[in-house]
């Protein structure tokens, strides 16, 4: 079992930065491929931004490239996404997650963290 747990969100205005965290616990961190996801009222969820187990390959939305950067430190067995230039459109609830395997599907899923951007 793998418990995540974010923290970062809050409400800023457009433009501004906010920096998620997910620390997680219960499992080799290092072992981990980790994602962050998002949710807006009324829409799917998406996928922002993923990271690989050794961090080398990353993967993002094309709406946040250049603006949001996911990355991780394996001592702190914690992830971030650091969001900069944010707009109205970002708000959503923001979840961590994580999985074991690349062929997995994420299965593990932090509570989320609100993330609201005003104009």
């Amino acid at each position: 079992q793998v418990q995540l747990v974010e923290s970062g969100g809050g409400l800023v205005q457009a433009g501004d930065s906010l920096r998620l965290s997910c620390a997680a616990s219960g499992r080799t961190f290092n072992s981990l491929d980790m994602g962050w996801f998002r949710q807006a009222p009324g829409k799917e969820r998406e996928t922002v931004a993923r990271i690989r187990w050794s961090g080398l390959v990353r993967y993002y939305q094309d709406s946040v490239k250049g603006r949001f950067t996911i990355s991780r430190d394996n001592a702190k067995n914690t992830v971030y996404l650091q969001m900069n230039s944010l707009k109205p459109e970002d708000t959503a609830v923001y979840y961590c997650a994580a999985k074991a395997s690349t062929r997995d599907s994420y299965n593990y899923w932090g509570q989320g963290t609100q993330v609201t951007v005003s104009s």
